[in-house]
Parts: C-alpha cells; sequence; structure tokens
C-alpha cells in the first residue's frame, strides 16, 4: 500500500505540475488541486498505518538495545564477588556488549529501509523480466530497400489494431500511409522499424523476414523521424551527432544548413554549444522537429520513415520542415505517416487505413476514382 500510494501521489504531481496551464486556462485549480490532494493524504494514511505497526517494535528496541547494562551489571558482580571471573573479564564484560549497541541500533532503523528495497525489487524484477524482442547476432543479406507486409496482425496485449495487412513498397519511391486518427497508421511505420514484432503475419525487409535482421543492421538501414521528436538534455551539437557518432562538426553544421536549422542555432546563448534543455523544452516544437530532421539526415539511411513528422508545425515551420525533408529523402525509400493530403499527392503509392485495414491502395488518381473512404477525406480538405 505505501509503495503503490507513492506512486499515485508522484504521478499526480507530475500531472499537476505538466497540466498546469490547461488547468489555469480552464479554471479547473480547485478540482485538479483536489486530486493531487487526495494523492497526498492516501500516501500520508498508507505511511502512518504502517508506521503504526512499526512504532512499538522500534520503541521497543530503542529501549532494550542501550540497556545491555542492566543485565551485565549485576550479574558480573555476582560473577566477580563470587570469584567466578577476574576483575578483567568483568571489565570486558561490561564493554563489549555496549559496542554491540550501536551497530544494532542502525539494524533496526534500517528494516523499514529493507521492506522499500523489497518493494522497489519487486518492480524493477518485474520490467527486467519482460521479454526482449529476438533478434540474430550475424548480420543477414539484403537486397533492394524495400517493405512487403504479408497477412500481418498485430495487437497491443490482447486488443488487435491491424487486421491481415497486405502490401508492398518499391525501392526509392515514396509510400504514403494516410487515414482517420486511430486507424493504425503509426502502428505500420513502428513495425517497418523493427521497435514490435507482428502478432501473426510477416513484416520483410530487403527480402528477410525483419525478426531475422540483427536490430543493429535495421536501425542502420532506417531513419525514423516520429511526430513526437525527443531531444536529449545535451548539446545541440551532441543531439545531432547522435545521427552518427563518428561525425565531424563540419559534417554536423553542414546537415543543419540543409535542415534549415542553422541560423536559429546560431542565434542561441552558446550556439552548437547550447543545452537542448530537459526533452529539448529549451526549442520550440519546429525547431525540435528541424533538429531531428538534421540528425536523420547525417545518419545517411537507405530508408526514411515520416511519422507525421509535421504534425505540430505551424505554417512557417512546416514550409522550412518540408524543403528540410525533400533534401532528406533525395534518392532514398520514403515512407510517410500523413494527415495533410497536401503533402503526399504525388506519391508513388498511397495506403488508406480504416480501422486496422488496407481500405485503398493506389496513386492519388486511382483512390479518387476507386477508395470512398479516401474521396471524402480529400473532398474535406478542399472545402477548408
Amino acid at each position: 500500500n505505501y509503495m503503490c500510494s507513492a506512486n499515485e501521489m508522484n504521478s499526480s504531481l507530475v500531472e499537476y505540475v505538466n497540466g498546469i496551464q490547461v488547468i489555469k486556462a480552464f479554471n479547473r485549480s480547485s478540482s485538479s488541486y483536489g486530486q493531487y490532494s487526495k494523492a497526498v493524504n492516501y500516501f500520508h494514511d498508507c505511511t502512518m498505518e504502517w508506521w503504526s505497526e512499526c512504532w512499538i517494535w522500534n520503541a521497543a528496541a530503542r529501549a532494550v538495545l542501550p540497556s545491555t547494562l542492566l543485565g551485565t551489571l549485576p550479574i558480573g558482580a555476582l560473577l566477580f564477588m563470587n570469584g567466578s571471573i577476574t576483575l578483567p573479564v568483568l571489565m570486558i564484560c561490561l564493554i563489549v556488549p555496549l559496542g554491540f549497541t550501536g551497530p544494532l541500533m542502525k539494524v533496526s532503523e534500517a528494516m523499514e529501509q529493507v521492506s522499500m528495497i523489497k518493494g522497489n525489487l519487486e518492480q524493477v524484477t518485474a520490467f527486467l523480466k519482460t521479454p526482449e524482442l529476438q533478434r540474430p547476432a550475424d548480420p543477414v543479406t539484403l537486397t533492394e530497400p524495400t517493405f512487403e507486409f504479408s497477412h500481418v496482425c498485430f495487437g497491443y496485449n490482447k486488443s488487435e489494431v491491424l487486421h491481415d495487412i497486405s502490401f508492398k513498397t518499391s525501392p526509392k519511391s515514396m509510400t504514403a500511409i494516410v487515414g482517420p486518427s486511430g486507424s493504425g497508421k503509426s502502428t505500420i511505420a513502428k513495425l517497418m522499424a523493427g521497435f514490435w514484432d507482428a502478432t501473426s503475419g510477416t513484416v520483410l525487409f530487403g527480402s528477410q523476414d525483419i525478426r531475422n535482421i540483427p536490430f543493429e543492421q535495421l536501425m542502420g538501414e532506417i531513419s525514423y523521424v516520429a511526430q513526437d521528436n525527443f531531444l536529449f538534455d545535451k548539446t545541440i551539437r551532441d543531439n545531432i551527432r547522435m545521427g552518427n557518432p563518428a561525425a565531424t562538426d563540419e559534417q554536423i553544421e553542414t546537415v543543419a544548413k540543409a535542415a534549415n536549422c542553422h541560423d536559429f542555432i546560431m542565434q542561441l546563448e552558446k550556439g552548437y554549444d547550447t543545452m537542448a534543455g530537459d526533452a529539448g523544452d529549451r526549442l520550440s516544437g519546429g525547431e525540435r522537429q528541424r533538429i531531428t530532421i538534421a540528425r536523420a539526415m547525417l545518419k545517411k539511411a537507405s530508408v526514411v520513415i515520416l511519422d507525421e513528422a509535421t504534425a505540430y508545425a505551424d505554417p512557417e515551420n512546416e514550409a522550412l520542415i518540408q524543403e528540410a525533408i525533400s533534401k532528406l529523402i533525395f534518392g532514398k525509400t520514403l515512407i510517410v505517416v500523413a494527415h495533410r493530403l497536401n503533402t503526399i499527392r504525388n506519391a508513388d503509392q498511397i495506403l488508406v487505413v480504416a480501422d486496422g485495414k488496407i481500405a485503398g491502395c493506389g496513386t492519388q488518381n486511382e483512390l479518387l476514382e476507386n477508395c470512398p473512404l479516401y474521396k471524402k477525406m480529400w473532398r474535406i480538405i478542399q472545402m477548408r
């Protein structure tokens, strides 16, 4: 109960602090603080309940352990008077127990910590026992940088989100994946990147089952740019260098210029040596996105997967990001998860996903003729 209540209190605190702007904007301060206060009170009650069971034993230990002379002094004096022990032995018998008191007191104080450690250890052990994705160690021979899904199904735990997905991409071409929110577009992209294994069916890359490709080899072929871009609390230079740890400073600046982020980086206090902050919070969303694109450019992979890379960008940043993307994808196989149909109208192949299934596949003109869902989505875009 103590561990669960502590976790609940920490989660409530993080939620309250991170959502403070929304809470203020919608005047929900009282109710939101009430939920946090409730979690704190629950933690307080659980702590008091736990300690109330320990106090009597703790008090007993603190009272008894320092009182060694109450037993050793009279008994030792009696034995000495009877001649059973000598004076040096008596002194040792009085002094030695006093030396045990300090360590035993520390052990008694540490007992509650041992219980907490046990609870944390159980959580860590459960996490470490989570099955890893099984991949071979030896590299395999890959042909052209293409993907092929064959009757793929995938689910989170017991909830299946992809149902019998089958399609194939072409090398050095653009395949777009579109569809309503929650239809499974990003899940398909993550299966391509090997983040998860299909529940059933086969995902092939370069004519090899992804499960037979070492993870390092697969990641060497793929650059993945997600909508939820993430920067580490390191310098801008180090965040870009993650795409290629051996890259020189000149190469980093070259890709930064190509990604349209060199100018704003130079306006920062320390330029490329400026810290990005926790998860890149010192930069705007558009700036973070351009840095992740620069990182992907530096990787020089044969396949680029863009998972709604401009989802949160304003019009000005979107134009800069699109220009950077056009340089990133030159001569590569491109997979785009998109919600703005205007950006993928010239794709070589468009996959329309609905409710975890392929509702249509083809070029834009073919889909406008044969796919009612795509036709409806396109009509809505044009009306705007």
